[in-house]
C-alpha cells in the first residue's frame, strides 16, 4: 500500500526512528530529508542515508560529508568531510552497525568506473572497509554480529564479509557471494530481520526479495514502483517501508518515486543507535 504519495526523484536511506516511532527518508536528487505529516528539510548537499543519534538528532550522510541534523530546530552540524577532494563522487547507501558505528558507501555519480568504497565511521574515525565498487548498496548486518552484507549493484551480487563479533571489524579482505539477482535487475538497499533473513529492494522489477541466512529465496513481493531503493522496518508492528525512485524513467508511472508500506512483513529489531 502507498505510505506517502510525495514523488522522490531518488528516494533512499529510510530509517524507522525507534524513539520517535516515525519514518524518515531522503530524496537524494532533490536535496531533501522527508518525514511524517509532510515533514521536509532542505540540505545544501544531497543526503543519502540516515541513522539515529538520540530522540532529536539524525546522523546524515551527504554528498561529501558526515553530518547531524537536529529535528527540533532543523540545524546542522558537520562531523567530518568525506571524499570532499573528489568532485565526481557522492555518498550512497549506509546503515548503523550493532557496535554503534555507521557504514557508508561512495560512488562515482555516473557509475562509470569501480572506484566506489565502503567506509566505517566508528569512535570518531573513518576507515575504508571495501574498495573497487561501481554502485555499492545493501549494507546491513546479521543478528549474530558475524557477517556484514553489501552489494555492487552493477554486478547483481550481494556479498558477505566475516566480522569480529566483538569489534565489528572485518576479519579478512575476501568476500563471499551470498546471492545473485538474476537477469539485468539490480540489488539495491537491504535490511535483516530477527530470524536472520535478508530483505533486498530490487531496482528494475519493482520487487522486494527475502533471502534466508544461506541465500535462498523464501519470499518475493511486487510493488507498483519499478525502481525500489531501500527498506526500513517498524519493529513494533513488523511493517516494512520501501522507498523508490522516479529518476531516469522515460515512461513514468504515478507510483514511481512514492514510498510504500508492506504490513506485517516479519519480525524485526530496532535499528542500532549511532554513537558519536
Amino acid at each position: 500500500e502507498i505510505f506517502d504519495q510525495r514523488v522522490c526523484q531518488l528516494g533512499e536511506g529510510p530509517l524507522w526512528h525507534p524513539l520517535r516511532g516515525e519514518l524518515y527518508w531522503c530524496d537524494i536528487e532533490s536535496d531533501l530529508i522527508l518525514g511524517p505529516d509532510g515533514f521536509e528539510v532542505a540540505c545544501d548537499q544531497r543526503p543519502s542515508a540516515l541513522g539515529w543519534v538520540d530522540e532529536d538528532r539524525l546522523f546524515v550522510t551527504t554528498d561529501q560529508a558526515l553530518r547531524v541534523l537536529n529535528l527540533r530546530d532543523q540545524s546542522w552540524v558537520t562531523l567530518m568531510d568525506l571524499e570532499d577532494e573528489i568532485a565526481e563522487t557522492r555518498t550512497n547507501d549506509g546503515r548503523a552497525d550493532p557496535w554503534g558505528g555507521f557504514w557508508v558507501s561512495t560512488m562515482l555519480r555516473d557509475m562509470s568506473a569501480p572506484v566506489g568504497r565502503i567506509y566505517r565511521f566508528f569512535e570518531g574515525e573513518l576507515q575504508v572497509v571495501v574498495e573497487g565498487l561501481s554502485c555499492p548498496n545493501a549494507i546491513c548486518f546479521d543478528q549474530s554480529r558475524a557477517r556484514a552484507f553489501y552489494a555492487d549493484s552493477m554486478t547483481s551480487e550481494i556479498r558477505t564479509l566475516n566480522l569480529d563479533p566483538d569489534t565489528g571489524w572485518p576479519t579478512g579482505e575476501d568476500y563471499e557471494v551470498f546471492a545473485v539477482v538474476e537477469g539485468r535487475d539490480a540489488p539495491d538497499g537491504a535490511i535483516t530481520d530477527a530470524e536472520g533473513n535478508l530483505w533486498n529492494a530490487e531496482w528494475g522489477p519493482g520487487r522486494l526479495t527475502c533471502y534466508d541466512p544461506d541465500g535462498a529465496v523464501i519470499a518475493q513481493h511486487q510493488f507498483p514502483a519499478r525502481q525500489l531503493t531501500c527498506p526500513a522496518a517498524d519493529p513494533d508492528t513488523g511493517d516494512l517501508y520501501l522507498t523508490s525512485a522516479a529518476v531516469g524513467r522515460r515512461d513514468p508511472k504515478p507510483e514511481d518515486g512514492q514510498t510504500f508500506r508492506l504490513p506485517n512483513a516479519g519480525t524485526f529489531l530496532p535499528e542500532p543507535q549511532v554513537l558519536l
